[in-house]
């Protein structure tokens, strides 16, 4: 048997920030989710059964957080600078997957969200 991938996963990641082009929206803030899917060599990890050996998901929640809470305009660049700081922090990456929606946007729809989604390989 070989292993051809793997993949740490973040889903549905609730965070409360600062992002839009409107004055409001940068003032009270939206509403957002965060769905990341990285992909990284779990073969060590699933070996040795040490956190030492694995991207800790605890350590790529922390950046991403860090990242949401730096105000931008527009969410495709939220969603690249959380790419760019995921790839220069853990560069053993092989390929990062994320998709950014902000929770009811002021666009006048009724609508779930408005989102990006950005596939990097690395």
């Amino acid at each position: 048997m070989r292993l051809t991938a793997g993949y740490i996963h973040l889903r549905q990641v609730r965070f409360h920030a600062f992002h839009g082009v409107m004055p409001q929206e940068r003032q009270v803030g939206a509403d957002f989710l965060l769905d990341l899917r990285v992909g990284y060599p779990l073969e060590q990890a699933m070996q040795s059964d040490e956190v030492a050996d694995t991207l800790n998901y605890a350590a790529l929640y922390d950046l991403v957080a860090r990242e949401m809470q730096q105000p931008s305009k527009l969410l495709e660049h939220v969603a690249g600078r959380i790419a760019e700081a995921i790839s220069q922090t853990f560069p053993q990456i092989t390929s990062i997957d994320l998709e950014l929606t902000k929770q009811n946007p002021p666009m006048g729809a009724d609508c779930e969200g408005a989102s990006v989604e950005i596939h990097y390989l690395v």
